[in-house]
This record gives structure tokens, sequence and C-alpha cells, in this order.
């Protein structure tokens, strides 16, 4: 058998904590080894779980230890780049949270690393690993809902009330669109394969962040229209709408935390075909397939290519926004 990929995290962040390390500690292929943190008390968590855990009281400590390979980095928006990169100039394989960079082309330096290098770095992009979201980029493609016409998307929560929260920080890359926009906009290119050739958007601002936003866009193909927001009642939905049936994800990006992950094919007929997803974690898949490309170079779905042209349609999108 293989050894398993020895994992460092740096950092004890809130979501680190709740769902992608145990997610790598729970996936085949992997080991949780490390985790960077100058405090006790937030390793206490994770120690819970895996009580051989090797703290380090820097991020720089971890990434000098040879025995770890890959690293996940959970950090504010901002330091994402900068610690990507010295991950891999310390030899180590990068899964970085998204959005990876702030901008299109804070990818050039990432993707050249990665050249250089010969390492595996990637966006945390979980939802390409969960079946549903296969599923249904093979139904578009077997022609299940006949000619794609219109694409629509919504993703949202309220977190106002907690204020201190890095996505309600201006300085720290906060915003729904860079939070959450990466959904709604990479599941539409990564179902159909097409990328915009017209975007237009509006944006409602609050303090330097973006709090809601409605895009609508042309694809070679078909329309698109969708929105996001971090001050609405938590909703999330896709919907692939084609001359003979439409496709539809009831929860979309948060599989088992927001609902269970269910594909209606609605057809001809009033006919309804439900795909239901009950136990599937997108997370411990995702760290089972980056293991899988590091030990037997198989292709990995989430390419920093791919990434970035999620990241090119967000920057038209903040760059061609009318204020609300």
């Amino acid at each position: 058998m293989q050894k398993p990929v020895q994992w460092g995290v740096l950092g004890a962040a809130k979501f680190a904590r709740q769902f992608m390390a145990p997610a790598i500690h729970a996936a085949g292929g992997a080991r949780l080894a490390g985790l960077a943190t100058s405090s006790a008390a937030k390793a206490e968590p994770f120690q819970a779980y895996c009580p051989d855990l090797t703290v380090y009281d820097s991020y720089e400590a971890l990434l000098a230890d040879p025995q770890i390979e890959a690293v996940y980095i959970p950090l504010p928006n901002h330091l994402h780049v900068e610690w990507s990169l010295k991950a891999m100039d310390a030899g180590k394989h990068v899964l970085c949270e998204k959005p990876m960079a702030m901008t299109a082309a804070e990818f050039a330096s990432l993707i050249q690393k990665r050249d250089e290098t010969g390492l595996l770095a990637a966006e945390a992009y979980m939802i390409v690993h969960h079946p549903q979201w296969q599923l249904v980029r093979k139904l578009i493609a077997d022609g299940a809902i006949g000619k794609l016409v219109h694409v629509t998307g919504a993703f949202s929560f309220d977190n106002r009330a907690d204020t201190g929260n890095i996505r309600n920080r201006a300085e720290t890359g906060g915003g729904g669109l860079r939070d959450i926009g990466v959904y709604v906009i990479g599941s539409a290119r990564y179902a159909t394969g097409q990328e915009p050739v017209q975007v237009d958007s509006a944006i409602r601002w609050e303090d330097g962040i973006d709090t809601f936003t409605e895009i609508r866009a042309q694809f070679p193909d078909f329309t698109y229209s969708s929105y996001v927001s971090i001050r609405m009642h938590p909703h999330q939905e896709m919907v692939f709408h084609g001359e003979g049936g439409v496709i539809r994800l009831t929860a979309p990006f948060n599989a088992r935390v927001f609902g269970e992950a269910r594909v209606e094919l609605h057809r001809p007929g009033l006919e309804v075909q439900v795909t239901r997803f009950p136990g599937d974690d997108h997370y411990k898949l995702q760290v089972e397939s980056f293991c899988r490309s590091i030990r037997e170079g198989a292709e990995y779905p989430c390419s920093l290519e791919f990434s970035r042209g999620t990241q090119e349609m967000i920057d038209r999108v903040l760059e061609g926004a009318v204020s609300l």
C-alpha cells in the first residue's frame, strides 16, 4: 500500500476546524499530520479527533518540516497567493481555499510556480468532486434536456451580525462575490464547458464590500442570470433550462449542510426523475482526489487554469457593475 500523503494546515480557521481538517483526517490516502497555530486553545479541537497531530507555532515552522508533503490553506483571501507561493517554494503541494487569488492576473505567478516546481497546486473548489455535479455535466453533454437555453443560480446567507467576520471586512478581501460568487459562476462553467462572451452586473455596497450582486451574462449557446448575497435569508439553487427539460439542484454548494443533495430532471409530460446523494462528502472526495493526483499522477479535475477562468468572470462582474 502507498504511504498516505502527510498534510499540514496553515492556521486554525473555523472552516478548517469544522470541515476540511476532519475531511483530511477521514480521507483515504491522507493523514492529517500537522497544524500551524500559536494558540494552544485553537489547536485543542483539532487534537480532540486527531491526538497525534503535531502543532507548530508558526506557518514557517510547518513549511520547514520535510515530513509535511501537502498543505491546506484556509487563511483570509488576501493572503492566499503569498502563502501558496511560500508553500510551493518549501516543496509542498498546495490546496488553497477559494478564491485562491484576488484577481485573475495573480494566477500567473501561481501557475508559473506550479510549472517550475512540478507540484500540484489547486483551489479548494470542492463541488466539482461531488457526484451530483458530475451527473449534471453528463446530462447536459448527453442532451438530456435538449438544447440548453438559460441557466439561473442563487446563493445567499446573512452574516450581518458577525461584524468581525473576514467576509465583512474589505481589507481581508471580503464580500459576497469572492466568497460565494465562485459557486454560481464556476458551476455554470464546469457543467457546460463554456465561457461568457458578455457580462453585466449590479452591486449593492456596504463599507467597501459587496453585499448583493446580480449578474447577467451571455454564453455562446445560452443566457445566464444569478445573484449572491451575504445579507439575505439562506438559499441556494442552480437551474439549467433546456428546450426539452430542466435540471435543478436543490443543495448545489453546501450538500448535507444546507440539505440533501438532489438532482431533479424535469422532462416532458411533467415527469420528474430525482437522483439523491444523501451521504457524499465533497470535502473528503476532494482530498482523496488530490492525494490520487500526487501518488498516482491522476488528472486533477480543478486546475489553476479553470479557477483563473472563474476569477476572470468575477473580475468582469466587479469592473463593470453599476451600483444599487
